[in-house]
């Protein structure tokens, strides 16, 4: 990232109060915090290639749900810039409690609902595709991946491919909109700001069946909140998203969380990919997390 040329860019758009600050910086992208009047405080954020669609995609998103996505202030598609306005408190600072997702998890769903109808022009602006049937595919090439998996697990994911191909046939045949997938929904993404909840940081989502998205927020609610497996919120969370898309599928959601939890690690290897050889390290700790919560749904 060119840090003049992005600071010029900024102030462009709005007035710094202050200095310009590096926030976070890693291999997929740079956050900058910029101060402003009142003790305000705008985001800057320069995506890397693998998430160069970020900026367009979220910019989308505000002009359609502006009241559940964060405030756009200015993007530009080309260099893959984004500037947001600050929206509150990830609600991770308040303990991941499982009411705010009640609330967040039915608007979120709208918004997938909504957003169905653009998906074939997210593809075509570089969202990753992970619909249905590119699944079996996205397997067979997971397994040609070095993971970070001991020899008798990688074992188990190749027995277990063929079912696998067979579980996508029957997750296929319900008739769900596929649709913008965030694929990191968890408390460090939604934020609060007084009774409002907005959905940021859409640099991982995809293009896939909508239900996989509680994948990530039912991990970090057993993770970080300490919910038992079958503790009554994990109901009561999916009735509540499944409201605007009907109770018929109640059925279907355990497949799609049960697909969505191989389709999770296939995105996991995309970024990976794209890391220089000396993030993986790092990276590797989470992603054998991520591989073993997928190896978890093998026996159903």
């Amino acid at each position: 990232m060119d840090r003049a040329a992005a600071e010029e860019w900024i102030r462009e758009h709005v007035h710094p109060a202050g200095t310009i600050e590096t926030e976070h910086e890693r291999p997929w992208a740079t956050v900058l915090r910029v101060p402003l009047a009142d003790d305000g405080v705008a985001w800057f954020k320069a995506c890397a290639p693998v998430q160069a669609f970020e900026p367009r995609l979220t910019a989308e998103l505000f002009a359609r749900w502006p009241d559940r996505v964060a405030e756009v202030l200015a993007h530009d598609e080309e260099r893959a810039w984004l500037l947001l306005a600050d929206a509150g408190t990830p609600i991770g600072a308040f303990g991941n409690p499982p009411e705010a997702w009640l609330e967040a998890l039915p608007f979120y769903a709208e918004l997938q609902r909504g957003e169905a109808a653009h998906v074939e022009d997210y593809l075509a602006h570089g969202v990753p595709d992970l619909r249905i049937a590119s699944l079996p595919q996205r397997y067979d090439d997971l397994l040609q991946h070095e993971l970070p998996l001991a020899s008798d697990e990688i074992a188990r994911l190749r027995e277990f491919a063929p079912r696998f191909v067979e579980l996508c046939g029957e997750l296929g045949a319900y008739e769900v909109p596929q649709t913008v997938q965030h694929d990191d929904l968890h408390m460090g993404n939604v934020y609060a700001e007084g009774e409002r909840l907005r959905v940021l940081d859409w640099g991982d989502s995809s293009i896939s069946h909508p239900f996989a998205s509680l994948v990530v927020t039912f991990r970090f609610l057993e993770e970080i909140t300490g919910l038992p497996p079958a503790d009554p919120w994990f109901e009561r969370l999916r009735d509540a998203y499944l409201e605007p898309w009907g109770r018929e599928l109640t059925p279907v959601f355990a497949l799609a969380l049960r697909v969505g939890a191989f389709a999770h690690t296939f995105a996991w290897v995309r970024q990976r990919d794209r890391l220089p050889d000396e993030a993986r390290g790092d990276f590797d700790t989470g992603f054998r997390r991520v591989l073993c919560r997928a190896l978890g749904q093998i026996d159903g």
